[in-house]
């Protein structure tokens, strides 16, 4: 397994060094570490971090006995966000700014946590407060259990010192400052490094999977995580109506016993299997015209006509003809109660192609309930 170290960063690289330092002293290897970070920020990391004679990684590497070939590090791993012309961002001040940021963390803990065989490490201790909110939303759409988010705790008078890095085996003094801005010395050995893992819930698994084959756009993943209760259909056959979530929709008796009669049979399905894609409760025209289903559940309907007045064209003489007619009626009244979009799934839906075609209701049997 590669662990790979992904941060943020802004003004203050010594982060970076900070949390390598608390990972190996916790005997985590590190194969790899990518920065997020603005055109300020990569010039602070080049300068004192990554610099070419007298950089702090190479310094921590020598002393912690690290083989610098071991990780990889360096300028081709910093990210800096920039805009659609291109342009390095020096700071992040305006919400396209922000947007900018969202999209780049999404897109490299995508890339990264696309691998099975890395671990990725979320730094969430560098930067602005919003580069760190933005790592975390990243982690917490696409991280998974071998991920971890982790913060760096440093002991108070050292963590805001410019000149340190971590503290080296040969511990040294530096400049530190008081309360008041007074300076005094202080030696390395006394500062004390924490690593903190933050719990996270993971919504990977609550992402559909074609979700999972490209980064997305931050409002494509999270409308996908709003997810409402089911809607529950009602055929009330007592008291002659639909209802769908909080509408309501009188129904001619006629066609409420059709409709009724496809909702029953999608309800009575006992197949061991979702809805979702099936259609073996659908059945062709001849079936239903020859079945006098349609014509028990009329009778069941308060304030319906006696069957031996109704008509030879009516509900219980149906013909492929009327059926259609019904059909589209009951469409019709669906659409106009219900909207455009509820209707595919109401809709008495036809699937396949003439004369083979078969009829039926897509809603999932289990947000389905007869009464009576």
């Amino acid at each position: 397994m590669k662990n790979i170290l992904l941060a943020v960063c802004g003004l203050s690289p010594q982060v970076i060094t900070e949390a390598l330092y608390a990972l190996w002293h916790e005997g985590r290897e590190i194969h790899g570490v990518h920065v997020i970070t603005t055109r300020a920020g990569k010039e602070q990391i080049l300068a004192g971090l990554l610099a070419p004679e007298d950089g702090k990684f190479q310094a921590l590497l020598a002393d912690c006995g690290i083989d610098p070939a071991s990780i990889d590090f360096g300028s081709h791993n910093l990210h800096v966000l920039r805009d659609a012309n291109g342009r390095e961002l020096g700071d992040i001040v305006t919400p396209d700014d922000n947007e900018i940021l969202v999209r780049t963390c999404l897109d490299l803990a995508f890339r990264f946590t696309g691998r099975p065989e890395t671990a990725v490490f979320f730094l969430v201790a560098g930067g602005r407060k919003t580069m760190t909110s933005c790592l975390t939303l990243a982690a917490q759409l696409y991280g998974r259990a071998q991920d971890r988010i982790l913060h760096v705790l440093v002991s108070p008078e050292f963590e805001s010192c410019r000149d340190f890095w971590f503290p080296p085996r040969q511990s040294v003094p530096v400049q530190l400052r008081d309360h008041q801005g007074q300076p005094y010395w202080k030696e390395t050995r006394y500062a004390a490094i924490h690593l903190v893992t933050i719990p996270f819930v993971s919504m990977r698994s609550e992402l559909r999977q074609e979700l999972l084959d490209q980064p997305r756009p931050p409002a494509e993943l999270m409308q996908a995580l709003i997810r409402d209760a089911p809607r529950m259909l009602v055929v009330n056959l007592t008291e002659g109506k639909l209802v769908y979530g909080q509408m309501e929709l009188d129904m001619h008796p006629t066609r409420l016993a059709l409709y009724a009669f496809f909702a029953e049979r999608k309800k009575e399905c006992r197949l061991d299997r979702l809805c979702a894609g099936c259609e073996e409760c659908f059945l062709e025209a001849t079936e239903i015209v020859a079945s006098n289903a349609v014509s028990r559940m009329y009778e069941r309907i308060p304030g319906g006509r006696m069957i031996d007045e109704m008509s030879d064209s009516g509900i219980c003489s149906l013909s492929r003809e009327n059926f259609q007619s019904y059909k589209s009626k009951i469409r019709r009244e669906l659409l106009t109660a219900f909207g455009q979009g509820h209707i595919a799934k109401l809709e008495i839906a036809a699937s396949g192609s003439r004369p083979d075609t078969r009829y039926g209701i897509l809603l999932d049997r289990n947000q389905i309930r007869m009464e009576w």
